[in-house]
């Protein structure tokens, strides 16, 4: 089971690709009212680990006076508590800004609102949004999509000495063993580190 289970993991982004993929969803947009909602998507998605239909899904209320931690609703009704940090809370910001700026936004319960018919942004327009800023960010779009950065956000934070149970609780895996996942890719991370760069490994080229 572990082994299917590594083998549907995507790719493991690194921080810089992530923060390239950051910038550049603050860039894209045709006007500051999109420009500003795509950085608090990809801000959120990444500060938070949040499944995609969670945060496309997260009412307003949930975000109104920058709250240091987050309230989200996952699945099976279960709630848990995830910290935001100071640049999703920024972007946040400016979003909230920019969307109260369309009165019928005003009525909406949700934070990224639509005319979809669950009234909030759908996972399809969000994934061609995920593909395009890869595209633009240039990096590989087969290998990026919302879950890619929910796992970079768990894999970061284990790489920087995270507790295992606490990443379990940020991403609501009900199963321990789900996160343990991380472990593997980590210690996969670190055994490549070794084997390509150690003076004394087999794989360096001799000089």
């Amino acid at each position: 089971k572990l082994t299917n289970k590594r083998r549907s993991l995507p790719k493991l982004l690194s921080i810089t690709e992530v923060e390239t993929i950051l910038k550049t969803a603050k860039s894209i947009g045709k006007n500051p009212y999109s420009k500003a909602m795509n950085n608090a998507l990809f801000e959120l998605l990444y500060s938070t680990g949040m499944r995609v239909s969670e945060l496309l899904s997260l009412p307003v209320s949930s975000l109104l006076g920058t709250p240091e931690m987050l309230l989200i609703r996952g699945k099976g009704g279960s709630e848990r508590l995830v910290p935001v940090s100071n640049q999703a809370k920024s972007a946040i910001e400016i979003w909230l800004l920019e969307r109260n700026k369309l009165p019928r936004n005003k009525k909406s319960k949700f934070l990224f609102p639509s005319n979809s018919k669950k009234g909030h942004l759908n996972r399809e327009v969000f994934f061609r949004l995920v593909k395009k800023v890869a595209s633009f960010s240039r990096l590989d779009t087969e290998n990026i999509s919302p879950h890619t950065i929910r796992h970079a956000f768990a894999s970061h934070l284990l790489e920087n000495g995270a507790d295992l149970r606490v990443i379990q609780s940020f991403l609501g895996h009900a199963d321990i063993s789900t996160t343990e996942i991380y472990t593997h890719i980590v210690n996969d991370k670190l055994k490549n580190l070794v084997i390509n760069h150690h003076p004394l490994s087999q794989n360096k080229k001799s000089s």
